[in-house]
């Protein structure tokens, strides 16, 4: 199976508003490509923001530095306590770091951590239906931005919703999702007998 790449996405992209195809990402580039490209990023970031299966992490223990602050890796979009552990803390992100709201500090005072979180991960590292979504919506970003064609924004929104339906079926085959486990309300209430 041949993945799709990131010239394959731009170029769809640019076939999107009638424009021909390029046959790499080097400098330099083209204003429209820049535009697709940067798009095309923007558009990766904002789905991935989401959070789906293969970009997140729940109830990963890790452990604090000396200092007591926990630096957030710049490829984290979301991050938060998970549900049900770290005690008293209320932990948000903030400049970067975690912060603690119900003590306002980002010193946590603990050790370790288990902490939810969503990654940004690159295209390349994406399964292929989050690919072909995120290509399809980017390009009918990219063509309402720059020709703003009603007629193409009405086929191509079609094609969106699509892709987005393949990639939710996806998730829910991937996500091991059920109501009984992993949720902790649930827990509490069978526990409770």
């Amino acid at each position: 199976m041949n993945y799709t790449t990131e010239l394959e996405a731009i170029n769809t992209m640019l076939s999107s508003i009638g424009s021909s195809a390029v046959s790499g990402l080097t400098s330099p580039l083209g204003a429209e490509v820049a535009i697709a490209q940067n798009i095309l990023t923007e558009t990766r970031r904002e789905v991935l923001s989401r959070g789906w299966a293969f970009n997140s992490d729940q109830k990963m223990e890790v452990a604090v530095p000396s200092s007591g602050e926990y630096t957030v890796g710049e490829n984290i979009l979301r991050i938060d306590g998970s549900d049900g552990y770290n005690g008293d803390l209320d932990l948000v992100q903030r400049a970067g770091k975690l912060w603690d709201r119900k003590d306002h500090t980002y010193a946590l005072g603990e050790t370790k951590i288990t902490i939810d979180v969503i990654y940004n991960l690159n295209f390349t590292d994406l399964p292929e239906v989050a690919r072909r979504y995120v290509t399809v919506r980017a390009a009918r970003v990219f063509a309402d931005r720059i020709v703003g064609y009603n007629h193409q924004h009405q086929f191509t929104i079609q094609d969106e919703y699509q892709a987005l339906s393949n990639l939710k079926e996806y998730e829910g085959d991937t996500g091991d999702y059920s109501m009984l486990t992993g949720n902790w309300d649930v827990y509490r209430i069978v526990r409770r007998g």
